[in-house]
């Protein structure tokens, strides 16, 4: 595994999207700051993170029980086991793996947690999703772009607003997968808690972390030009391909698994 080390300060001061994020599931890699937020969002949102991270290892494990053995995940978050490549190695140990996240603290921790199986191997760039173009230059250094690749954006684009381009940054790391890759997505929403939506962007707003959550026909266009594996875009509790199906509780995640012709 390498890691780059920029020698960047983890900023106390502010807060930040992962660590918030960690302390929803009950993480211990977080500050005061971000805890602030995090007790201010509604109560739902612990249940609606928990919920989505289940989303994202059924779909891992689909996706690596199908023969998808490299991944790219960008926001990556602060690690939490089980981490992606725990699930995707679980199946297929020769899998490889590439990890992206702009926190420091998620930098200070990859080593130490973001260890491969033997027979694979794991990566991790200190990059932002911003930056697309660098994420898969570096990216090539252990994938191959020649194979499928699995794209990894989970709860991440919903912090970038419409003038951040959003759906431009998306087009330009798919454009970048061969054929039969996949991107798996998920994306905050509160279609199903409109009762909680200005609180929600209220409370990230005064921690000074910009929130769009979007509607269903705002999602949709991430998939545009992909193939949808079923069951299609739905909320998080629907994704399932094997096994029993999750509960049926209300989510604030739309997500998908989209796969490039």
């Amino acid at each position: 595994m390498t890691v780059d080390k920029p020698g960047l300060r983890i900023d106390t001061s502010k807060p930040h999207p992962a660590r918030v994020y960690d302390w929803l599931l009950g993480g211990k890699d977080n500050y005061p700051v971000d805890q602030q937020v995090a007790e201010r969002l509604p109560a739902q949102a612990r249940g609606n993170a928990a919920r989505n991270r289940a989303f994202m290892h059924r779909a891992s494990a689909w996706l690596a029980g199908n023969g998808v053995d490299q991944f790219l995940d960008i926001g990556t978050g602060i690690p939490t086991e089980p981490n992606l490549h725990q699930v995707v190695q679980d199946i297929t140990p020769s899998a490889r793996i590439v990890y992206a996240d702009n926190d420091p603290i998620v930098l200070r921790h990859a080593e130490a947690l973001l260890i491969s199986r033997p027979e694979g191997a794991t990566d991790y760039i200190h990059a932002d999703v911003r930056q697309p173009e660098a994420i898969v230059e570096h990216a090539r250094g252990l994938l191959d772009f020649d194979r499928p690749v699995a794209l990894s954006l989970i709860a991440l684009l919903h912090f970038l607003p419409d003038d951040e381009d959003p759906y431009g940054i998306t087009r330009t790391l798919v454009d970048a997968l061969p054929s039969g890759s996949f991107l798996v997505l998920s994306h905050g929403t509160a279609d199903q808690h409109p009762e909680l939506k200005d609180e929600t962007e209220a409370t990230y707003k005064k921690g000074a972390i910009p929130l769009r959550m979007r509607t269903r026909s705002e999602v949709e266009p991430f998939f545009e030009g992909l193939e949808l594996v079923d069951p299609g875009l739905v909320f998080a509790t629907q994704w399932y391909r094997e096994g029993p199906a999750p509960a049926q509780e209300r989510s604030g995640f739309y997500v998908g698994v989209g796969r490039v012709r």
